[in-house]
């Protein structure tokens, strides 16, 4: 039996996780985490048979309890119980809880020299180089769960990186890509939360129509593949069939396509180094007709300029982009700022960061990390309320 642990099992990526682990019967299943939905993450242990259920919230603690009373599954709550939960012995560890409270679960598994799928895009961003550093040291292994980033760890299969000459990551453009530029800063939460192709959170939908998640996989495909930034392109391409492309010095590129379900990253990730049966819909290429690209337009995207000069500066940049990028959406769906206000949320607060602390210098531990989170918050909200105030 394998043992298998879920970081965020309440999220988009934890139920189609547990959606795989349901078909197995060599599976054990050792923790799931959640936020607030306690009556979902109730039920996944329950159904899953978890040993250990934790909440990220103190104060949901004695609804989970109640919840999970008489089932014998042991319950913990708060951010130290999560972190502690990546130290819970397991085979396989899928990382999916979104946010840097993703971090310190993700370097306490790392730490038991197991096998981690990656999801959570916050870990490479905010400390990369840590990261990586950590699973050498552990004999860790790290599997990429984006649909991009296992997309071209699939293609770099018995590759030599250094015939790589470019790699392309692919987005669909986000629900706002027909809008005109000139009504993008009319658009709500509930325009920017409707994804063309995708069923995903709420907040990552928002991060797609920013595309301030594909500027997060930029700089995630600079860390983990150790690409430089001039060596990484996105395409719009809005049928989401083509998820990477990696072009090589003989002129060849390997493609990877695929219908927009996690389930094939997750499940690749899952058998790894094997292929396994997958319940993901086949590829009709005949019936899909045509795949389209376009480059991007950076007055419609300028996450994308963003990464490029958070890649740039390296150090801490990583970090402070992250933090405020979500500062900003807090405030965009809060309906504080507008749409267009979140990339200078980000811009301005990584100028401030950089006027006030040395940007270039890396974090030495992820103590020095979560520092540099929290002060690159504190200055993203300041931005965001002169922003807000400057709006009305």
């Amino acid at each position: 039996m394998r043992r298998v642990s879920v970081f965020g099992a309440t999220g988009s990526v934890g139920a189609s996780t547990l959606d795989l682990l349901a078909r197995r019967e060599d599976i054990e299943v050792a923790v799931l985490t959640g936020g607030r939905n306690i009556a979902g993450l109730a039920e996944a242990a329950v159904t899953h048979r978890a040993q250990l259920a934790v909440t990220a919230f103190e104060d949901c603690y004695i609804p989970l309890r109640d919840a999970l009373a008489g089932t014998g599954i042991q319950v913990a709550a708060g951010p130290g119980a999560v972190a502690e939960a990546g130290l819970v012995p397991a085979d396989w560890i899928m990382s999916a809880i979104i946010g840097a409270a993703g971090l310190a679960p993700g370097f306490a598994a790392l730490s038991q020299g197991t096998t981690v799928a990656l999801a959570n895009k916050e870990s490479l961003v905010t400390a990369g180089r840590l990261l990586m550093a950590e699973a050498a040291a552990h004999g860790a292994t790290i599997l990429p769960v984006d649909s991009e980033h296992s997309a071209v760890f699939q293609a770099l299969v018995g590759e030599d990186m250094a015939a790589i000459e470019t790699v392309t990551l692919t987005a669909s453009g986000g629900g706002l890509r027909e809008w005109p530029l000139a009504d993008l800063a009319t658009a709500t939460p509930t325009d920017a939360g409707k994804h063309p192709n995708w069923d995903m959170g709420h907040r990552i939908t928002i991060d797609s129509a920013s595309m301030f998640n594909k500027a997060m996989e930029v700089i995630e495909a600079h860390e983990f593949f150790d690409l430089p930034p001039e060596k990484i392109e996105v395409l719009i391409h809005p049928q989401s069939t083509v998820h990477a492309l990696v072009a090589f010095s003989d002129g060849a590129v390997m493609g990877h396509l695929g219908a927009p379900d996690m389930r094939h990253p997750i499940g690749y990730a899952l058998n790894y180094p094997n292929r396994a049966a997958l319940p993901i819909a086949r590829l009709d290429l005949a019936k899909l007709g045509r795949l389209d690209f376009a480059a991007p337009d950076l007055r419609r995207y300028p996450a994308l300029a963003l990464a490029q000069s958070v890649m740039e500066s390296g150090g801490a940049a990583g970090a402070v982009f992250n933090a405020a990028k979500e500062i900003a959406l807090d405030h965009f769906i809060a309906r504080n700022i507008r749409f267009t206000d979140m990339a200078p949320v980000v811009e301005q607060t990584l100028e401030q960061y950089a006027a006030q602390n040395v940007l270039s210098a890396a974090p030495a531990n992820l103590a020095e990390v979560l520092a540099i989170d929290n002060e690159a918050r504190r200055l993203a909200r300041t931005v965001a309320l002169s922003l807000a105030a400057g709006a009305t």
